[in-house]
């Protein structure tokens, strides 16, 4: 062996150990996903450690990309009035939340800084026809501005009659801004948002090249996975439909127009998020934020909670624990992907080993065939615990909610997975409402009528290679 080779290997053993004390070191990262991180550079030395700093590194100790969210504090603060400010960050509505919650909505608030807002009217829309319907019909009615942020936005029929509304309505001086995830809709032509622009539409991507490393691993591996729409600032959608006919005629799946004052926070977080993709800042904040209160009172209090994964606290991820965890008689989960990390994983098995009624509801079969076996590689231990676990047939469910004790209703972009609670830009918003949260327990009790149940018995007599593939599953189920 010459002296080449032996630089060269002792050079590969120095990355792999430097790479693998990085790893350790983050304290935020989840320990099985630490192991699984471990075991790829180990087995997979080269292809491992690029991988690694692609895909796994964690920028929530990173101070620079807190900057982002400070200037448009401080923008707002500065070009909105004293309402607009109150209403988003003001904190007399947490006095109405239920008492044994008001600790929740303290928690969430670590998200942005926003607070729970009142007088607002929430519409939970499950048939994508539905979803399609109203938001042509808003469009067509806009006046000042059109907001939209989305993961997913095709080419096919229902997307492309979206797009030319918004091409018309630019056209006709109302200010279109429009975000669209980079590597999710790699597959678009670039013409495609260019006839956007020339219609007037501004169009940012949400990722963008980076020199920095740690911005760099962010444009590959961070999605933007939101789902938000805001016109004139007083009606706004989100959750989990994006804009494609899957979404509108072939899945079922869960969304909500909103309009009150939680408006004003969804507007915020788009704002953030077009600010940070390279969209040029409003010279005012105040017609983006109109008044929004109207004779009628409306009793839903609604604090939305966009996160980040340059945020110093996962908090859709710990709001989920803390909910679980907190459920007294009952909490209903609806997500297409099972994948949770270990926190919560354990807060399931907890909440169903004091008695509490815990209801998963995952799709029997998903859109990517990795995830099925994803999916079912957490079944035994939480059936063990006695959670119940419904698999829907037909339609695939790709609802993203949680509901629990006829008081708190989840709805949103976030998947109970990996990617979603540590790695995606997501937005949910959580319902403290008695009304709203009977209505989302029918829905789901409705949605069981085309579910199979999936008993330990049954469970157990399953093939040995699927034992076998779940388990190894199972094990990178933290990288996917």
């Amino acid at each position: 062996m010459g002296v080449g080779t032996i630089l060269a290997y002792s050079l590969l053993v120095l990355c792999i150990i430097g790479t693998i004390l990085v790893i350790l070191s983050d304290e935020d990262g989840d320990t099985g996903k630490r192991v699984a991180w471990i075991i790829v550079v180990v087995v997979l030395p080269v292809v491992g450690i690029l991988c690694y700093i692609v895909f796994g590194l964690n920028p929530r100790f990173n101070s620079r990309y807190g900057e982002y969210s400070r200037r448009l504090y401080e923008s707002f603060r500065e070009l909105s009035d004293e309402r607009a400010f109150r209403k988003l960050f003001g904190e007399a509505n947490k006095t109405r939340i239920r008492e044994g919650y008001r600790e929740l909505s303290v928690l969430l608030s670590h998200s942005n800084g926003t607070t729970v807002t009142d007088n607002n009217t929430v519409e939970i829309i499950t048939s994508g026809r539905r979803k399609f319907d109203a938001l042509v019909q808003d469009l067509e009615n806009a006046r000042n501005h059109i907001h939209m942020e989305y993961f997913y936005f095709r080419k096919d029929d229902g997307s492309r009659r979206i797009r030319e509304i918004l091409m018309r309505k630019a056209r006709e001086g109302v200010k279109v801004r429009f975000i669209h995830e980079n590597i999710a809709n790699i597959d678009i032509s670039p013409r495609y948002y260019n006839e956007m622009k020339k219609a007037g539409v501004e169009v940012v991507k949400f990722t963008k090249p980076r020199i920095n490393l740690l911005r760099f691993s962010a444009t590959l591996n961070y999605r933007d996975h939101r789902k938000i729409v805001v016109i004139d600032g007083k009606i706004g959608y989100t959750g989990g439909m994006n804009i494609g006919d899957d979404y509108f005629v072939r899945w079922r799946d869960t969304h909500m127009r909103i309009t009150g004052n939680a408006v004003y926070a969804l507007q915020y977080s788009f704002l953030y998020s077009f600010l940070t993709s390279g969209g040029a800042a409003p010279q005012s904040f105040k017609e983006l934020f109109p008044d929004t209160d109207s004779g009628q009172k409306r009793n839903e209090l609604v604090q939305i909670v966009p996160d980040q994964p340059n945020d110093r606290w996962p908090v859709i991820q710990m709001g989920a624990v803390w909910t679980v965890q907190h459920s007294r008689k009952y909490v209903y989960i609806q997500t297409p992907y099972f994948v949770p990390p270990e926190p919560l994983l354990q807060a399931l098995k907890s909440a169903a080993l004091k008695g509490a009624d815990v209801r998963i509801m995952i799709p029997r079969k998903t859109d990517h065939l990795y995830m099925d076996l994803a999916n079912k590689a957490y079944y035994s231990g939480c059936l063990e615990a006695g959670v119940r676990i419904f698999e829907k047939k037909g339609s695939f469910i790709h609802s993203k909610t949680i509901v629990s004790d006829d008081y708190l209703s989840v709805i949103g972009s976030a998947n109970m997975d990996y990617r979603s609670l540590s790695l995606n830009y997501e937005i949910n918003a959580y319902i403290f409402n008695e009304a709203t949260a009977v209505g989302n327990r029918e829905i789901f009790i409705g949605d069981l009528a085309e579910c199979d149940e999936i008993t330990m018995d049954s469970w157990a007599r399953r093939p040995w290679y699927l034992k076998l593939a779940q388990a190894v599953m199972r094990l990178f189920a933290p990288l996917l």
